[in-house]
């Protein structure tokens, strides 16, 4: 029987998305811990969770993700690492620090310990997220118990370890590219004479739209787009301007420049 309790060690903006997703279930019960404990107070409070000090989840919950940032990583792993050796159960680490591999990751709590590597983004925090994620041998009777604790995330897609790095540099960092979009979008609205809460939404939608129109489609981005292009139409016109201003190289050189970092983050 897999231990349901389910801690998480720092609540901030990723793993605080992913825990107040899964106290949607009822299935678990989730604690949170953070070195702001009225941060964590408030978070427990507004989402159904519990509070509890990091000792305490590293002794009781089956599974604990390490919910800091990766400079923070070495620190806390020295922490619990024997508190983790003491445990009489089993327990699965679920780890979302970019660039930590679970070969690092396990160079500090031992390599026969459960983890799984995952790489989510912050639309998990409504539903709407893409979570990755990759385990070690150990954890593989963790991986059922997993995939039902995350599902009320968004979609999540298991992947060999050696692609996380792409990954991250797609949807962990997309997010901030299409808020980027959206805004722009907004701000020609804005200087059409749209105001900006309508620019907004219709910028928005379209781009949450579309985006459906890909997952249920077996259709080319390509060809979907060419299907809004009616010819010598004004669509035509909007997407020369964007060739014809690099978008489809800066976009290329985001997604490129977030691998770079995230590999060198691992190093």
């Amino acid at each position: 029987m897999i231990n349901k309790k389910v801690g998480f060690l720092g609540c901030g903006n990723m793993g605080g998305a992913i825990a107040q997703r899964i106290a949607l279930n009822n299935s678990f019960v989730v604690h949170v811990s953070d070195k702001d404990k009225a941060k964590a107070t408030a978070f427990a409070d507004s989402h159904g969770a519990k509070t509890a000090e990091t000792a305490e989840i590293c002794k009781e919950c089956g599974f604990i993700f390490l919910a800091v940032k990766p400079q923070v990583m070495p620190s806390l792993l020295k922490e619990i690492s024997p508190i983790l050796d003491d445990r009489q159960d089993s327990c699965c680490i679920v780890s979302m620090a970019a660039g930590w591999s679970i070969e690092k990751l396990s160079g500090y709590i031992g390599n026969g310990f459960p983890v799984i590597r995952i790489m989510p983004n912050t639309p998990t925090a409504v539903g709407e997220g893409m979570i990755v994620y990759s385990f070690n041998a150990a954890s593989e009777k963790y991986e059922q118990v997993f995939r039902e604790m995350m599902r009320t995330c968004g979609i999540i897609e298991h992947v060999d370890e050696s692609k996380i790095d792409a990954v991250t540099s797609i949807s962990g960092c997309g997010p901030a590219y299409v808020y980027m979009f959206i805004n722009a979008m907004a701000d020609a609205g804005v200087s059409l004479g749209l105001t900006r809460s309508l620019a907004q939404e219709l910028a928005a939608q379209t781009l949450l739209g579309s985006a459906k129109m890909i997952q249920t489609s077996d259709k080319h981005p390509m060809t979907l787009k060419d299907e809004v292009c009616s010819p010598g139409g004004s669509t035509i016109q909007g997407v020369l301007a964007l060739e014809n201003n690099g978008f489809n190289n800066a976009v290329e050189k985001a997604v490129i420049a977030g691998y770079e970092k995230t590999v060198k983050l691992g190093k």
